[in-house]
């Protein structure tokens, strides 16, 4: 029999785990004697990077056990870890002590763009696991802003092997860091209709879900609700930027075969930007699409007090952010100097204070003063809770993003329909940080935060805690 490489055992020892954990019906041969120090599991979208997610994970397979490197196109990350993880209850009640310190020193890549980082978060959180894993997020997009927040830069990696096991080292010495998650939940009522069928579910994000549609039947007509929930990590944003974002994801999906490339994608998505008007919007847009017009603004402040937002009027795009990264590694709210941090009780942002910085522009000529050393949008608040309710017959639609994933929302166009959206503190996920980290945690990055279930707001809820809309 050949001699094994010893690059290979190496990695084996390092990262490896074996078939038996991650296929029950593996034989136990499998085994391995000694406990790796980083056991990972990796999900990679194979359509992200320009096409070269394919390559990427091939190259993973090849290094790794190829049983825990999964293809997102074809492998479910809800239903691959809660099979693991049954996996890992009955073998521990079966005494099984390596499946025991796998299953604590576990760690989870994910490769894509911020779409799907936020995708596998909100499976993380939907899943409620015992000590959940921390997560890496490999860059594998356009934009980026997810990995690059935490330190993994914004360029996709290279897919030879040098690349992957660089990478691999870097999350074995990665440290680990506690970050805000955002629950958001979408309300839809009209008469007549049901709006859930005007969006396409393959329109929306990941992160939205399924929706729940609940019909009302009188004598006169027939009313429906849709609501849609989910989660984000990095933004929530509406108006022109993802109106931009939102022509650049349909240009690709009509013409994928154009999209191979990382800059030639940044080049497109600029192009975008000057096409649809952002850098000349006031001039082009109708004022109805100013956020102010569209939308009445409330926030949740610091003391847990509802207040409304004012927006200036010509604020034609507003983010809610939890990182300091948006539009390719952008910092929007910047750190602000003493004098407003005192007449303003504003600070700098943390991604474990419970905290959204809420920031407008006015257009693509506004956002570019984020490119000075100082440069920041117009910081609008920090608050613990953000609810929009959109006024009937102001547009026809808007164009809402998160995390990336942007989508055309139809909005009321007379006196019976109404659309809501509600943003609120949903706890903590464990990301994995390296030394280039861009974000600031309460404990310095220390991880000791603990998620306080009981510290979330409650979607739609009003002032005093009882129902609301608005």
């Amino acid at each position: 029999m050949a001699e094994r490489n010893t690059e290979i055992d190496f990695l084996s020892e390092e990262f490896y785990i074996p078939s038996y954990i991650l296929v029950p019906e593996s034989p136990s041969e499998n085994k391995i004697s000694s406990v790796p120090i980083c056991p990972v599991i990796l999900f990679i979208n194979t359509k992200s990077g320009g096409q070269l997610g394919a390559a990427f994970l091939q190259t993973c397979r090849q290094i790794l056990n190829p049983l825990q490197v999964f293809d997102l196109e074809e492998s479910s990350p809800d239903k691959v870890l809660q099979n693991i993880y049954d996996n890992f209850v009955r073998l521990k009640s079966d005494g099984d002590s390596l499946a025991a310190e796998i299953q604590k020193r576990l760690k989870l890549i994910v490769a894509g763009g911020d779409g799907t980082a936020s995708w596998l978060f909100g499976v993380i959180l939907k899943l409620k696991l015992i000590n959940s894993p921390p997560i890496v997020t490999i860059p594998l997009g356009t934009g980026n802003n997810i990995p690059y927040s935490f330190g993994w830069g914004k360029k996709n990696p290279g897919t030879d092997r040098n690349s992957v096991i660089s990478i691999l080292n870097r999350v074995k010495n990665a440290r680990e860091m506690n970050i805000d998650s955002w629950g958001i939940i979408m309300k839809m009522h009209a008469s007549k209709v049901k709006i859930c069928d005007i969006i396409a579910p393959i329109e929306l994000p990941h992160s939205l879900g399924v929706p729940q549609i609940a019909p009302k039947m009188d004598s006169e007509k027939m009313d429906s609700t849709c609501t849609y929930s989910g989660a984000f990590w990095n933004y929530f944003s509406m108006g022109m930027d993802a109106q931009v974002s939102y022509a650049f994801h349909s240009e690709r999906k009509s013409h994928p075969e154009k999209f191979k490339n990382q800059l030639f994608n940044q080049k497109t998505y600029v192009k975008l930007g000057c096409t649809q008007g952002w850098f000349c919007a006031p001039f082009i847009h109708r004022t109805s699409r100013n956020i102010a017009q569209l939308a009445k603004v409330k926030i949740m402040k610091k003391n847990g007090q509802w207040e409304k937002l004012h927006i200036p009027h010509s604020i034609r795009s507003i983010v809610c952010l939890n990182l300091p990264s948006f539009s390719g590694g952008l910092n929007p709210w910047g750190t602000p100097d003493s004098k407003k941090q005192r007449d303003r009780d504003l600070t700098a942002p943390f991604v474990d204070d419970g905290l959204l910085e809420i920031v407008g522009f006015k257009d693509g000529w506004h956002g570019l003063v984020l490119l000075s050393p100082k440069g920041h949008g117009t910081r609008l608040a920090q608050a613990k809770g953000v609810k929009f309710k959109f006024h009937k017959g102001a547009s026809t639609h808007a164009y809402m993003r998160i995390d990336g994933e942007p989508w055309k929302q139809p909005l009321p166009e007379d006196h019976q329909g109404k659309v809501q959206l509600e943003i609120s503190s949903a706890g903590l996920i464990k990301i994995l940080a390296t030394q280039n980290c861009m974000c600031k945690t309460v404990n310095n990055g220390s991880g000791d935060l603990q998620c306080d279930p009981s510290a979330s707001t409650s979607v739609f809820s009003s002032e005093d805690g009882s129902k609301s809309d608005m």
